[in-house]
């Protein structure tokens, strides 16, 4: 079995996503990121921090890392990450559910 070769990457922060400086339009709401955007980009970067976190662990594994505390941050980060996404998941649902039990 071989594994592909993986560019030694060095730590890279996780940016969470940020909201532009809104502007507002002719009829006066306010305009910016759509939420379902925001909340796509976060999505990507998630993704793209549990992608990193995978080549850091196979270099490790293969002893090709020569500096192990990148794939702990890295972890650490990512397992924070998936906690957080858990929990904005878990309000959103709850949300929901108190949405649909309101009497009409």
């Amino acid at each position: 079995m071989t594994v592909p070769a993986v560019a030694p990457t060095g730590f890279t922060p996780f940016v969470p996503p940020t909201l532009p400086a809104s502007t507002t339009n002719q009829a006066g709401a306010v305009g910016g990121t759509d939420f379902g955007q925001l909340l796509a980009n976060g999505l990507q970067q998630f993704e793209g921090l549990q992608d990193q976190t995978s080549q850091l662990a196979v270099q490790a594994a293969t002893g090709d890392l020569s500096a192990i505390h990148d794939y702990t941050i890295t972890a650490t980060e990512a397992a924070v990450v998936t906690q957080l996404t858990a929990a904005v998941r878990n309000k959103a649902l709850e949300a929901f559910q108190s949405i649909m039990q309101m009497p009409i």
